[in-house]
């Protein structure tokens, strides 16, 4: 065993070979030397490369986040609900029509006030069904690591299920086949324009 080559003794000395040109070579391609590269060369298909920063990175990774998703379907699901209860409380306002004089005698300040109880029953319910929906989505598709129409299938039918179980067990497994089968139409019809 006498033709193998031993290592130094001295852990700081590190030579491969006598020569000091060859060491020197040695070093450079077997060494894990890091080395400073000036010359980048970076794929492209049109347009000049832009190198995104650490912020921009940091930034993307916060808008992917599924907390930060969910976040946003619930503002805006507040926000639409809204709009909606706005609609059709004035389409349909809470007076009986068994009593015709009960619609003269009623004030702006009853109307604003069975408008405003619409709104946010409206409200409140959008934004819980786009933060759950939005929720779930994200987290199904970072566990299965794809992005296709199962996503929302399965989405849908988790979040129509929870939703679907405040009315009891019958009307959380509608609500949950209703849901994903709606999930799954919007998601083709937007997958196919």
């Amino acid at each position: 065993m006498s033709f193998l080559f031993r290592p130094p003794t001295d852990p700081n000395l590190s030579k491969f070979i006598e020569n000091n040109d060859y060491d020197s070579l040695a070093k450079y391609l077997v060494g894990n030397n890091q080395r400073f590269r000036e010359n980048i060369i970076i794929p492209r298909i049109l347009g000049p490369v832009i190198i995104k920063t650490n912020e921009e990175k940091m930034i993307e990774a916060t808008i992917e986040s599924c907390p930060f998703k969910s976040l946003t379907s619930c503002i805006i699901g507040y926000g639409l609900g809204a709009a909606v209860g706005l609609f059709t409380s004035s389409l349909m306002p809470n007076v009986s029509v068994t009593d015709p004089s009960a619609m003269q005698t009623q004030s702006a300040r009853e109307i604003l006030r069975e408008m405003r109880t619409s709104m946010l029953s409206y409200a409140k319910n959008f934004a819980i069904l786009g933060a759950v929906f939005s929720g779930v989505e994200c987290c199904i598709e970072s566990a299965r690591g794809k992005t296709d129409w199962k996503n929302g299938t399965y989405a849908g039918g988790v979040t129509g299920g929870l939703i679907g179980l405040r009315g009891g067990l019958r009307a959380g497994i509608f609500g949950a086949a209703g849901f994903a089968a709606f999930s799954t139409v919007i998601d083709y019809y937007m997958h196919q324009r």
